[in-house]
């Protein structure tokens, strides 16, 4: 199984990062979307290495990236906020929180008492549910000019907040952040369906978009089971059965199928978002 995470964040790492900085059209992070592999490719070779020195030390710098990219965030938020520009913020921010997780998981230091299985399931749900979720939720607020997008944009920052919260607070401050996370995933996934099923949508986006938001409907479902179970004692899914599923189905069927979409909609219409930017 690990194996298998492992793949997944490499997937986020080397992939959905670089790929997500692209769709935001931000001049200013032109530089660091450049510099990301030089950042992201030691952080996948520290994955497969064994805990120790070697791991830790590639591990550092992604995590150098990662802060580099957060940095960001701070000038932004000096500007008039509106809700796509928090979920851009978010996004921006996410990574942090998985490279810290990373450095201390391949130090083999339990961060904050948190086991080294929880450390490293931390890592590619900060790049998943954290990065690619705030910033697909950013672009839907764009192209949706009314209050469910606006929700979507909060909600996912805000429930992506609580469940980190939760880890030190506890599983009924962790279910509260899934509930929250999964109304704005859910709000994600009925306006992607709706921008699938809009006239004019070339096959292959339309059936990107729809596929986005079916796998949404699956996954936090199976999200909201497991907060359920862990807050409540009821029987819920493994964190092995989990990250199979769960983890596989938003990096593959969600993250990755609504990038490529947003690619295509890019190319299509060079600025989809009406002039506006986040």
């Amino acid at each position: 199984m690990s194996a298998l995470v492992n793949a997944i964040v490499m997937l986020g790492m080397l992939v959905v990062v670089p790929a997500g900085l692209r769709l935001t059209g931000q001049q200013d992070l032109n530089r660091i979307r450049r510099l990301w592999p030089l950042f992201a490719v030691p952080g996948a070779a520290a994955l497969w290495l064994p805990r120790g020195p070697a791991a830790t030390a590639l591990a550092c710098c992604y995590a150098l990236g990662a802060v580099l990219l957060a940095l960001h965030a701070p000038r932004r938020a000096v500007r008039d906020l509106d809700p796509a520009r928090i979920a851009l913020l978010t996004a921006l921010a996410t990574p942090a929180v998985a490279a810290t997780a990373l450095v201390a998981e391949r130090s083999g230091h339990e961060l904050f008492g948190f086991d080294l299985g929880i450390l490293a399931l931390t890592v590619p749900h900060f790049h998943f549910a954290g990065f690619a979720a705030a910033l697909i939720a950013g672009l839907v607020c764009r192209v949706s000019d009314g209050p469910a997008g606006r929700f979507a944009a909060l909600s996912v920052p805000l429930g992506t907040l609580l469940v980190l919260v939760g880890y030190f607070i506890g599983d009924w401050a962790e279910l509260a952040g899934a509930l929250v996370l999964t109304a704005g995933m859910w709000t994600v996934g009925l306006l992607t369906w709706r921008m699938g099923r809009a006239d004019g949508r070339d096959r292959t986006t339309r059936l990107l978009l729809l596929a986005s938001a079916t796998v949404l409907v699956a996954t936090m479902l199976l999200a909201l089971s497991w907060a359920l179970g862990e807050a409540t004692g009821l029987p819920h899914p493994t964190l092995t059965w989990m990250a199979a599923t769960h983890g596989l189905g938003n990096a593959l069927g969600f993250a990755l199928c609504s990038l490529l979409a947003w690619r295509r909609i890019r190319t299509e219409t060079p600025d989809p978002t009406g002039g506006r930017t986040a």
